[in-house]
């Protein structure tokens, strides 16, 4: 890919995800083209199309020319399921009928999350395992997988766990998912947002065409730790631990395709100040 001059279009661009991951691909030299919906900032110095991801007859112009689609918009946190459902299903289903009829030749990435495993899983979440999640949010996401997957279009799915880094407060906001609902010793895959960038330009560059891939850096945390990094201590606990590798991911398949997380702890973001 000729990244200075092939058009990528990317939703979500001012979420958490997205309005960290669109700075390092600008600032890498990549054609970068924001998809931005009523009443949101664009970003600065990057082009951007008004749109709603669902009202499909404004996805037209944002899709025509593009090279790479990156989809990272998704609802998430809400108790309203039906929002969830449109959000990450339909609005999915919109972009891929868009791409399909207007940038055929694009490279499809979407984002989606490690909750997509079962949360009795009898191992870290591997890409093949057969699945069923409960909640809208995982659930939805799965749909959208199946529906890019069964598209017809040049696709990868990039399968996220817990997010941090870059001032975005998300190990901050533990505290309040956590504590009293969850055994100190629960662990996480996470991944910094430095290596999204990394796995997004893997995608880009075609290493992940056709596959749905784990990122993750080398060492699952457990919220205990989490928590002191923002100085919040959990009652401690050495009762058994049900569901050990809920949200835990395998992601070798990622290192045999050759990414490699730059930051590997979140101990190193620590010590390197990229909290």
């Amino acid at each position: 890919m000729d990244k200075g001059s092939e058009k990528i279009l990317i939703t979500g661009s001012t979420g958490l995800v997205g309005a960290r991951l669109l700075p390092r691909l600008a600032d890498a030299g990549f054609a970068c083209h924001a998809l931005i919906r009523e009443g949101k900032q664009a970003p600065a110095n990057v082009p951007f199309t008004a749109g709603d991801l669902l009202n499909p007859q404004t996805l037209i112009e944002a899709v025509k020319g593009a090279s790479a689609i990156i989809h990272l918009a998704a609802v998430f946190r809400t108790a309203d399921t039906d929002m969830i459902w449109k959000s990450n299903l339909e609005a999915t289903q919109n972009l891929i009928e868009a791409t399909k009829k207007y940038a055929p030749t694009a490279r499809f990435i979407l984002a989606s999350t490690a909750h997509v495993y079962n949360v009795n899983n009898p191992h870290p979440g591997r890409e093949d395992d057969l699945l069923n999640p409960e909640l809208a949010y995982p659930a939805s996401k799965l749909a959208a997988e199946h529906a890019l997957r069964t598209s017809g279009l040049n696709w990868s799915v990039l399968r996220f766990p817990f997010v941090y880094g870059d001032s975005d407060g998300h190990i901050a906001m533990l505290p309040e998912h956590v504590l009293g609902k969850w055994h100190p010793a629960a662990r996480m895959s996470i991944i910094h947002h430095r290596d999204i960038a990394n796995a997004i330009k893997m995608a880009l560059a075609g290493k992940m065409d056709g596959q749905v891939v784990n990122i993750s850096d080398e060492c699952p945390m457990s919220v205990y730790e989490l928590l002191q990094l923002v100085g919040v201590r959990m009652e401690s606990s050495s009762e058994p631990l049900t569901n050990p590798w809920h949200l835990q991911v395998d992601s070798s398949l990622a290192r045999s395709l050759g990414f490699q997380a730059e930051v590997r702890t979140v101990y190193q973001a620590v010590r390197e100040n990229l909290l």
